[in-house]
């Protein structure tokens, strides 16, 4: 029997797994694949929902249970919370960030590692430090001048970083494999529901979720397909690539 593979996801926010690899996570888990999240703030500065949903001091407790929700849709095996300032994530001290995260990815000895790109997707502040502060923790995690008690050092195969184009951005698919910095077009057709189900459990992020997905005419298409760049990893055989392990050693 192969080797199950391993996928890592870190994110800034609840939902940002849901917008960005939701389809990604559901096929691999459907695979064998175990999954695991780490997702930085619990959001509690952000939307409350429209309608509300919740009082302000409420929100960081519905946030966890909407990522915790999104996550059992999505087959996510682990949610781990690092409880960092909403919106001040760029402040959190490099060393500490860095070392929660070494330590999740020597102890979890992912395959694959998924984050956003250094736009952080749209420009966001707390998107940006999180693709900075993994790049870091995935360089580090290999290093064994790193010391962190009870880890071994681990070498991540492949990173990556949500592509330049998006899927809601996307009008001619035909035309993605001419695109430069779209390395994978993972058809998520299959696990379609099960995106859209991840998105609605965030219901306190109705706006913006409804703007990019929902509100489409084409929705059904934006929700099939997820878009992504390789930071660093195997040489591809073909770009666009369907198969974010193509190329990588299960054994390892």
């Amino acid at each position: 029997m192969p080797a199950a593979a391993r996928i890592l996801l870190i994110f800034a926010h609840p939902d940002d797994e849901s917008f960005i690899a939701a389809g990604l996570a559901r096929r691999y888990a459907d695979r064998g694949a175990t999954v695991s999240l780490v997702t930085a703030t619990r959001g509690d500065a952000g939307r409350v929902g429209e309608p509300p949903l919740c009082r302000r001091e409420d929100l960081a407790a519905l946030r966890e249970q909407e990522l915790r929700d999104a996550a059992g849709v999505l087959g996510i095996s682990e949610v781990h919370l690092l409880d960092y300032r909403d919106k001040h994530l760029a402040e959190a001290p490099a060393a500490d960030i860095r070392g929660a995260l070494v330590q999740r990815v020597r102890s979890f000895r992912p395959h694959v590692v998924v984050t956003f790109d250094p736009n952080g997707m749209n420009g966001h502040a707390d998107h940006v430090a999180i693709s900075r502060f993994t790049l870091d923790a995935v360089a580090a995690a290999v290093d064994p001048r790193l010391s962190i008690a009870g880890t071994q050092h681990h070498r991540v195969q492949r990173l990556l970083w949500n592509s330049p184009v998006l899927p809601w951005e996307v009008t001619r698919p035909g035309d993605l494999r001419r695109e430069p910095g779209v390395d994978f077009v993972v058809d998520v057709a299959p696990q379609r529901a099960a995106r859209a189900a991840a998105l609605r459990a965030h219901g306190t992020q109705n706006v913006p979720i409804n703007r990019c997905f929902f509100s489409k005419r084409d929705v059904d298409r934006i929700l099939s397909l997820e878009l992504f760049r390789q930071a660093w990893g195997p040489e591809l055989r073909r770009v666009p690539e369907d198969d974010v392990l193509a190329g990588i050693d299960l054994s390892e």
